[in-house]
């Protein structure tokens, strides 16, 4: 699985984002071939650390998983106060001398129940507007692996003499 690097807003040196400027060593159509060929690249012991996958063409891709109901919605609403009270249950567990231990199940129990109410009346909220389950995703058409001026001779040779994945 690769690697896929965030910006780190907290550095208020960190150099400003922009396009990277340099040759195309090569363009391909997804991005697992562009991290193959970095990685092979990196085999071969060519220096990678001013490489760039460059995204171009980006569109917004949004896939409908399914229609949602309220049976479903208070369903993961339940689920998922029910992981946030056994969280809560375990912290206050660890304080507990014995007879506590009730604490777990009660947390759970309640943290079900809002959970629920939760998600119930939010989907109550928005089921004119979103009346369906999805996930959005940026994906580009195409992806360039950019390499600094003057250096795509010597990553290609590089590239010929690594093996293929």
């Amino acid at each position: 699985m690769g690697y896929v690097s965030t910006p780190n807003f907290f550095n208020r040196n960190a150099p400003v984002q922009t396009v990277p400027r340099g040759d195309v060593l090569q363009s391909v159509d997804t991005y697992v071939e562009a991290q193959s060929i970095v990685n092979r690249l990196t085999q071969s012991g060519y220096p990678v650390a001013n490489i760039a996958i460059v995204g171009r063409d980006l569109v917004t891709v949004e896939r409908v998983l399914g229609r949602m109901t309220y049976a479903k919605v208070a369903l993961k609403g339940a689920l998922n106060g029910a992981w946030f009270g056994l969280f809560i249950g375990f912290l206050m567990g660890v304080t507990a001398t014995g007879a506590e231990t009730v604490y777990v199940p009660a947390t759970m129990a309640i943290g079900a129940g809002l959970g629920m109410l939760f998600n119930l009346v939010i989907y109550s909220l928005r089921r004119k507007r979103h009346d369906f389950s999805s996930v959005q995703q940026v994906i580009a058409s195409a992806y360039d692996i950019v390499v600094p001026n003057g250096t795509a001779e010597a990553a290609r040779t590089a590239l010929a003499s690594a093996k293929k994945d």
